[in-house]
């Protein structure tokens, strides 16, 4: 089995990149979706994250509201880079990343016992920050300009541009730099064109991970 992290800033094209993968043949999981499941009520990542930054991020069904706990842990886009938000940002990844990396490898494991020959891929936004890149035995970076990602943000989460730039800002400043990511990265792949041009990509290294996952076994 190839162990495969695929990663990237915000709204760079991740799960469009996974969703080709996996139509090729890869198997994957969402670091994000783990996360979700991490935090519905009762589970123990749940209560450490309520205790740690307070009811006031719960909706009335006790659930997390997700925009309500970014903003707490990221601080309102004018604290952008401020010492108080990244010292949160960094509280709420040391009660996170744990049990997601954990989750993170029971499913690899899990991958390779039903398929030896599988291309287990995860994908995660922070790989790289949380020093969790020597888990995989190759790394993908997606990359796309600063102006698409924006643009893309605001049509996913249905806000003005202007709103889009500042919350993407304030989410990038707790992320590596593009540049830096792509220099740990075995694969980058550039998804600021077409899906085509960007297909293209994904199939040329696919047919290199399944090489290897192949003779891996």
């Amino acid at each position: 089995m190839l162990k495969v992290g695929l990663t990237g800033g915000i709204a760079s094209g991740k799960s469009v990149v996974g969703e080709m993968l996996v139509a090729l043949g890869a198997h994957l999981v969402q670091a994000d979706r783990i996360a979700h499941q991490l935090m519905l009520p009762g589970e123990p990542v749940y209560n450490e994250v309520v205790r740690h930054f307070g009811p006031a991020i719960l909706n009335h069904d006790l659930s997390v509201n997700r925009a309500k706990l970014a903003e707490a842990a990221f601080g309102s886009p004018t604290s952008v880079g401020s010492s108080t938000a990244s010292s949160r940002i960094q509280e709420l990844n040391r009660i996170v990343h744990p049990a997601v990396l954990r989750s993170q490898e029971e499913w690899m494991e899990e991958t390779g016992r039903q398929d030896s020959r599988a291309v287990a891929i995860v994908e995660a936004a922070l790989i790289i920050e949380a020093g969790a890149a020597k888990r995989f035995d190759r790394l993908i970076v997606i990359t796309c300009t600063e102006e698409q990602r924006i643009a893309r943000f605001a049509a996913r989460q249905k806000v003005d541009l202007d709103t889009a730039r500042k919350e993407v800002e304030r989410r990038m400043a707790a992320q590596l730099p593009e540049a830096e990511k792509a220099k740990a990265a075995d694969y980058v792949i550039d998804n600021s064109g077409s899906l085509d041009r960007t297909r293209e990509q994904v199939q040329r290294v696919w047919e290199k991970l399944r090489t290897e996952a192949m003779s891996k076994h």
